[in-house]
């Protein structure tokens, strides 16, 4: 029987009893961990940006603002402008995180907890929180790890596919802006940094002024976060081997292990409905973009171009939605979307378009992005919409007008 005035033994329960204290005040993740991890991953370490950076980035959002005024009849959803480091990156995120994250790390945990017999659970008393620890802890390693490499890559707040900062923060990150450009020839930051601004701040009046939009996203992850089921086997093997006082080990966890491979058809419908939503927030952003800068942008094919080829590769929302639910870029779906968009612009104008986000049952269906000509042609159910939503969209949110953490409102249009 072990000696419980052994060093290792009194070490290995200090480390149970900070789990369990964790999984009660934490959740189904460890938050504190994760921020921890995120901010001490950061490649090369961070610095806040200077007067200059930030005046250049509320220069940009602000006209970025203003072009959008003839490209969408969706009102400005911008109130406060931010530069962001790295470190802000992070910690302006969390809340979003919470919402994207949660519903798989609670499902884990339950599956976790349910590894334990009913018959043994009152006999351990307290200890039967252990696996709840556990999951907690494995999940905020994992969630502070794609933070921080996230944090190196995002150019904005909504790069990942939807806006992950308070409501109506439209922000830039400048130092990595300034390295993307790096690798940008002919292209100077200026253009690259007005042209990313267009994209959030279209991202922003999009997300703004379609209510159901982000339930929509975070339902799509939710409802696949609902039929996931745990590898039994893969626990206990994890398990075995685990040393919670190795925080590298914990990092290089791979969650996914834990997974069935086979997802069932809910889910398999589930990540259908959230590649497509994706797909379709991403064409919309790129065309309404493109047609905001016009031919006021030089570059604008190479912006574009290079847009689409970072996404295809790999960027930060593909990254995220992989990481969360195991969801692959398709290429091929973006293009379709931006096709059908500009199609639609085309044939009915500007504000048809965007009538068309006023309710779900009117979004295009993936059998539309194969005939973009034809859906852009079928104009009765936009006929009988009723224009009062467009209405509502001028009245004033009851957001503070000074913004937030000091910073001054962007004196744009009001949603």
């Amino acid at each position: 029987m072990p000696d419980p005035n052994d060093p290792r033994v009194q070490q290995m329960m200090a480390q149970l009893q900070q789990m369990m204290s964790q999984s009660a005040s934490q959740g189904p993740i460890n938050w504190d961990l994760a921020t921890q991890i995120a901010r001490s991953q950061l490649q090369g370490g961070d610095t806040s940006p200077s007067s200059t950076e930030a005046t250049a980035v509320t220069d940009a959002l602000r006209l970025a603002d203003l072009w959008l005024e003839d490209a969408t009849a969706f009102p400005s959803g911008m109130t406060v402008t931010a530069a962001w480091s790295r470190t802000d990156w992070i910690t302006k995120s969390i809340d979003t995180w919470r919402e994207l994250a949660e519903p798989l790390a609670d499902k884990m945990s339950e599956a976790l907890n349910g590894l334990v017999p009913e018959d043994m659970r009152s006999m351990l008393g307290p200890m039967a929180g252990l696996m709840k620890g556990i999951g907690s802890s494995l999940f905020g390693a994992q969630v502070g790890q794609a933070m921080a490499e996230l944090s190196g890559e995002v150019l904005s707040s909504t790069e990942v596919g939807l806006p992950l900062g308070p409501a109506g923060t439209a922000a830039l990150l400048p130092r990595n802006l300034k390295r993307y450009a790096e690798g940008l020839t002919d292209i100077g930051e200026d253009e690259v940094r007005l042209y990313v601004a267009l994209r959030e701040t279209a991202h922003h009046r999009l997300f703004g002024h379609v209510p159901w939009l982000r339930a929509h996203v975070v339902g799509a992850v939710e409802a696949y976060a609902s039929g996931i089921h745990i590898d039994e086997s893969a626990v206990e093997s994890l398990a075995a081997d685990l040393d919670f006082s190795d925080s590298e080990a914990m990092r290089q966890i791979d969650l996914g292990e834990l997974f069935r491979p086979e997802d069932t058809p809910a889910q398999q419908a589930a990540l259908a409905r959230l590649e497509h939503m994706l797909a379709l927030i991403g064409g919309w952003v790129s065309h309404v973009a493109a047609q905001a800068a016009g031919n006021r942008l030089a570059s604008l094919g190479k912006l574009t171009e290079t847009a689409r080829r970072r996404r295809a590769t790999g960027g930060p929302s593909e990254r995220t939605f992989a990481t969360l639910v195991g969801l692959k870029s398709n290429p091929k779906r973006l293009r379709e979307a931006t096709a059908l968009w500009e199609a639609v612009t085309a044939a009915r104008g500007g504000e048809e378009r965007d009538r068309v986000w006023s309710h779900p049952d009117l979004m295009p269906s993936p059998e539309d992005l194969a005939d973009p000509e034809a859906f852009a042609q079928r104009g009765d159910a936009l006929d009988d919409l009723d224009m009062s939503i467009f209405e509502q969209l001028s009245v004033n949110d009851p957001r503070d007008e000074e913004g937030e953490d000091g910073d001054e409102p962007t004196g744009g249009t009001r949603a």
